[in-house]
């Protein structure tokens, strides 16, 4: 019998695909040099559906990292945006807010940026409840500069500064950030997109100092030393075992590897700003000087 010939089904149609919030990004330093599995462009595609759900003016609105695999974001947002130095973003947040105090300042950058060499920065503009909202993507590790153990990293976790285990005790910090006085504080991963997006309007609409930890693979150094898979993996990894809980006693918030770790909003609430606190001292001291 003949054989039939086969027809092979044409190629598919290659399109030119586009970001839907591509008029918030720069264009021309796109692709980014983040990783692939990494948390870091669905939290700032959260950010950015954020914002337009909001309808917030891109001019009123200020970007500052610091240095790190999220200090990047501040090179891709087509908005005013600081690239600062190593553990400074919310010391140059803090003199933005003083000299332009309604523009909106968001700081993006990482656990080690913020929580090593940015720590008491951190803790004290919380103390003086300035009006800034931070984003701290957590990878448990310093992802850009070769995978050394920092602030955050689990006890035993495997880092190149740490090749038999961590045994620094970590940071929590969302614990850090509610005891130093921040008035609204939570945690997602970056599997909850939708979550994530809430969130970063609840900070955007609120007054004081806001932070927001997101937990974020790392499977190009964090994830291969501490052999946790793909990126995915971990995405699967929190889906089984991150549990909502609201206002959550901040204790029971520590993140212990292969264990189920609390996610949520833990505090939302209002007290005087220190723009608001320093106005009220200057009119004070005018009406003084006045009679």
């Amino acid at each position: 019998m003949p054989v039939k010939e086969q027809r092979q089904a044409p190629p598919p149609e290659i399109t030119q695909g586009r970001h839907p919030m591509e008029k918030y990004l720069r264009m021309d330093r796109i692709p980014h040099i983040w990783c692939a599995g990494c948390g870091l462009g669905t939290t700032l595609a959260s950010f950015l559906y954020a914002v337009d759900d909001m309808g917030l003016d891109p001019d009123s609105l200020a970007v500052i990292s610091g240095i790190g695999c999220t200090g990047r974001v501040a090179g891709y947002v087509r908005m005013d945006s600081y690239h600062t130095t190593h553990g400074r973003p919310i010391a140059f947040a803090t003199g933005l807010k003083l000299a332009k105090p309604y523009t909106k300042a968001v700081v993006f950058s990482g656990d080690g940026d913020l929580f090593a060499i940015g720590g008491n920065h951190f803790i004290h503009a919380a103390r003086r409840n300035l009006d800034m909202n931070v984003i701290c993507v957590n990878n448990l590790n310093y992802g850009m500069t070769g995978g050394q153990v920092g602030p955050t990293t689990p006890l035993g976790g495997r880092c190149t500064t740490s090749p038999y285990g961590n045994f620094e005790h970590p940071f929590n910090l969302v614990y850090v950030a509610a005891s130093a006085g921040a008035a609204y504080v939570a945690r997602w991963t970056s599997l909850d997109v939708r979550r994530l997006q809430k969130a970063i309007q609840e900070m955007l609409s609120r007054k004081g100092f806001s932070f927001l930890e997101v937990i974020a693979p790392c499977p190009t150094n964090y994830g291969r030393r501490n052999k946790l898979g793909s990126g995915l993996d971990e995405l699967r990894h929190y889906a089984d075992h991150a549990v909502i809980k609201h206002g959550a006693d901040l204790s029971e918030t520590d993140i212990i590897p292969g264990q189920d770790f609390l996610v949520g909003k833990f505090v939302d609430s209002e007290k005087p700003t220190f723009w608001e606190m320093y106005q009220d001292k200057v009119a004070e001291l005018e009406k003084r000087s006045s009679r």
